[in-house]
């Protein structure tokens, strides 16, 4: 495994920071791909790649 990705709703800030503390970065933005109680919802994509592969 040389990259983890992951999908979080953007305004859930402390999700994110904890995130970026383990090396993780934002990728990009995914538009209403996640649902949320009914209602299609944006999904920010952040990955960690390993440091061993270049």
């Amino acid at each position: 495994i040389w990259t983890i990705q992951s999908g979080v709703f953007p305004e859930n800030t402390a999700s994110l920071a904890l995130h970026a503390t383990c090396g993780f970065r934002v990728v990009g933005t995914r538009e209403r791909v996640g649902r949320h109680y009914g209602t299609w919802r944006d999904v920010t994509l952040i990955e960690r790649r390993s440091p061993a592969v270049t």
